[in-house]
């Protein structure tokens, strides 16, 4: 079944004409303030009967009018939004950036009453259900961010491999200097530089911030201006592979 005539089938059960579906989206476009929000009858006509792609202001029209999710109207047009941020894992890039946040997490539902937390299992084996969570209700806050680090960057092996996704806590921005015994729990922060993205060990010194990679990294500590930097938070969690790329 093509996604034309399943628009059309929507449509005709909502009992909406294309004259009706063209005024709705004048108010939509309006109300927006962007005329592209607007699907006129000629549209509309191509898009049912031919299976003409419609454009993103468009699919936003459609999926409004008809109270759709248009992931899923992307989905019947072979667009999976869906599962943009796990194809994400599979596309490297060389430098640090931000990563967006999924739409949902695959979260564990219940356990295996027999299994004893106390020893490590194989989560297949004890789990009897997991469930797809929105992930919309963890974006709401927006305390927390996604950052990717880059295969390029070395400076904080072996604790922080490249290729690692890291979760950030931006109401954590301070540069804590004293509040640590062991490197392996000494804060470390994600920064904007400007021109890229740093993340690792941090020491301010008065007007400076003193970028400090892993020793064991044997990548050179840099010197920069602190109110030059942007600290977007610090880093309280992250999902790595233990492997090389």
């Amino acid at each position: 079944m093509g996604a034309g005539f399943r628009l059309r089938q929507i449509r005709e059960r909502l009992g909406l004409t294309y004259r009706d579906v063209e005024r709705a989206s004048f108010e939509l476009a309006v109300a927006r303030g962007h005329a592209a929000f607007t699907l006129r009858i000629s549209r509309l006509a191509v898009i049912e009967n031919h299976n003409v792609i419609p454009s993103l202001h468009k699919l936003y029209t459609l999926a409004t009018i008809y109270h759709l999710n248009p992931l899923e109207i992307a989905d019947w047009y072979a667009v999976p939004f869906r599962t943009c941020f796990a194809t994400c894992d599979s596309v490297f890039s060389t430098d640090n950036y931000p990563a967006s946040l999924p739409t949902s997490l695959r979260v564990p539902l219940r356990f295996d009453p027999v299994c004893d937390p106390r020893r490590s299992e194989h989560l297949n084996r004890i789990l009897e259900n997991w469930k797809e969570f929105e992930a919309i209700i963890f974006s709401l806050n927006t305390r927390y961010l996604y950052g990717y680090i880059g295969l390029n960057d070395c400076a904080m092996q072996p604790l922080l491999r490249p290729g690692a996704l890291v979760l950030i806590d931006a109401d954590n921005r301070r540069i804590d200097n004293d509040d640590w015994h062991t490197e392996y729990d000494r804060p470390i922060y994600f920064v904007n530089l400007g021109e890229r993205y740093w993340c690792g060990w941090c020491y301010k010194a008065g007007a400076t911030l003193i970028l400090q990679p892993n020793p064991r990294s044997r990548c050179i500590p840099e010197m920069y201006r602190y109110s030059g930097v942007n600290v977007i938070g610090r880093v309280v969690g992250m999902a790595t592979r233990l492997t090389p790329w």
